[in-house]
C-alpha cells in the first residue's frame, strides 16, 4: 500500500467533461499542485452520498484557503457515473474522476474485493499529495467513515 513519502504512481484516470472525455494523467494531477484526493468505494452508495462527498462540497473554500490546488473523488466507476453523481451532489468544483478499470486504485494497494457489491473496489481514504508526494494518509476500517472526511483533512492541513 502507498505509505506516507511515496510518489503517486503514473496513471491516467477519467474525466467526462461538455466536450467529451478525457485521459488524465496523475503528472497533470500532481505535478507542481497540492492536491486532496479522496476514494469511495462507489458512487451514489449511502456514506458516500450522505457525507463523503458532501463534506467536500461543503468544505471547497476551507480547502483552498489553506492552499489546496485540486481536491479530486475517485472511484472505481466509469467517468459518466462519476460526472452524474457529481452533478446530482453541486460538486462542480470538486474533479470527479473514474478509475474503471481499477488500474490507479491497484497502482495505489488501496483496492478490495466486495465480492457481489461490486467486485473490485476502492477503500475508502483520503490523501494528501504535494507535489505528487504523498504528505498524509487516512485510510479507513472497513465499514468505517471516521478519518477520510473532509473535517479530518482540513485538520492535517
Amino acid at each position: 500500500m502507498i505509505k506516507v513519502n511515496d510518489k503517486i504512481p503514473a496513471g491516467e484516470l477519467q474525466q467526462l467533461t461538455s466536450d467529451g472525455m478525457n485521459n488524465l494523467s496523475t503528472d497533470y494531477l500532481f505535478t507542481d499542485k497540492k492536491v486532496v484526493i479522496f476514494a469511495v468505494p462507489g458512487a451514489f452508495t449511502p456514506t458516500c452520498s450522505e457525507a463523503h462527498l458532501p463534506g467536500y462540497v461543503v468544505n471547497f473554500d476551507k480547502f483552498k484557503a489553506k492552499g489546496v490546488d485540486r481536491v479530486i473523488c475517485v472511484s472505481v466507476n466509469d467517468a459518466f457515473v462519476m460526472s452524474a453523481w457529481g452533478k446530482s451532489q453541486n460538486a462542480e468544483n470538486i474533479l470527479m474522476l473514474g478509475d474503471g478499470d481499477a488500474t490507479f486504485t491497484k497502482s495505489l494497494g488501496l483496492d478490495m474485493d466486495t465480492a457481489s457489491f461490486g467486485g473490485v473496489r476502492s477503500q475508502r481514504y483520503a490523501m494528501v499529495v504535494d507535489h505528487g508526494v504523498v504528505t498524509h494518509l487516512n485510510v479507513e476500517q472497513p465499514g468505517k467513515f471516521d478519518v477520510s472526511d473532509a473535517e479530518s483533512i482540513l485538520a492535517v492541513l
